[in-house]
């Protein structure tokens, strides 16, 4: 009887312990390949070159004569990325979703920007922008023979550029998120809505928005948090410290300029800054969209 008793315990034990010892191989691996680094920036961005507990890292940082720069264009960046990339992949995933003849071609080939890296996207669009690229051959064939100095212009024409060479990208991976989550929607729901009087804006306002808040939440966060780090494209069309954004010059102080007594506390400084801006615009979006707080209450 006693043996009995301590089987079952044992096997209650064990049953209770699998799920912890399968997540087990994840938990090691986060704590030697993520929390271990993080933590040694963390400490690091604290410390001065004799490795003495100090603030000057940030108040360098606050006082490089491109932090409000890299502040001001990463936000314009995110603002009219993340938009312009929600909107047009939402256009795109209630057209995919209609399942029109040739639909399952057109998904093919929306997704092959998301397929390519960074690297090939950057070389791709630097061979085309140039002054005898591809594209201004292709405006030449098209009848426009003034040439286009495209990486020649303002700043402002630079961002402009970035975004839609961003959106390009990275529309097909939101608008694969946000199809998943429109296939989940029950047909009936808005067959309901159409019986109702209803008409494709009204369902969609009504019904189809608000059955996909919590993967248009995951899809948001997700290109939040992206945009925010996007720097590589930029670099590799005009270098370093023409268009600086956060991580631009969290690259450039480790890797540009690694032989500066301060490059490394300013690297750290940069990533802690940027860490902290991640979090915080991603707790923002949640309350505002609802994701906790008082919008759950009116949902239930």
């Amino acid at each position: 009887m006693a043996v009995a008793i301590g089987n079952k315990s044992f096997r209650n034990v064990w049953s209770k312990a699998i799920p912890y010892l399968l997540i087990l191989p994840v938990v090691v691996y986060y704590a030697l390949f993520w929390v271990r680094p993080v933590l040694k920036t963390v400490f690091e961005s604290f410390r001065d070159t004799a490795g003495q507990f100090t603030l000057q890292n940030y108040a360098m940082v606050f006082s490089d004569p491109d932090f409000i720069p890299a502040v001001r264009n990463t936000a314009i960046i995110v603002v009219f990325s993340v938009t312009l990339e929600f909107l047009a992949a939402l256009f795109l995933a209630i057209l995919i979703n209609r399942k029109f003849v040739g639909s399952s071609f057109f998904l093919f080939v929306a997704m092959v920007p998301m397929a390519l890296p960074a690297v090939a996207v950057g070389a791709m669009w630097l061979t085309g922008l140039t002054a005898h690229g591809w594209l201004n051959s292709l405006l030449f064939y098209l009848g426009v023979s003034k040439k286009i100095y495209w990486l020649a212009g303002s700043e402002w024409a630079l961002l402009a550029i970035i975004i839609i060479i961003d959106a390009w990208q990275v529309i097909p991976s939101v608008m694969i998120i946000l199809l998943a989550g429109l296939q989940n929607i029950p047909v009936e729901a808005e067959e309901a809505g159409y019986v109702f009087g209803g008409n494709f804006i009204t369902v969609l306002r009504k019904i189809t928005i608000p059955m996909l808040q919590s993967t248009i939440q995951t899809a948001v966060i997700l290109r939040l948090i992206s945009a925010i780090q996007i720097w590589l494209i930029m670099v590799l069309l005009m270098g370093f410290n023409r268009l600086p954004v956060l991580v631009e010059r969290i690259v450039y102080y480790h890797e540009e300029v690694p032989g500066l007594d301060i490059s490394f506390q300013m690297a750290s400084g940069y990533t802690i800054i940027v860490s902290v801006i991640v979090s915080i615009a991603a707790l923002l979006y949640l309350k505002v969209s609802g994701a906790f707080g008082g919008n759950q209450e009116a949902r239930q």
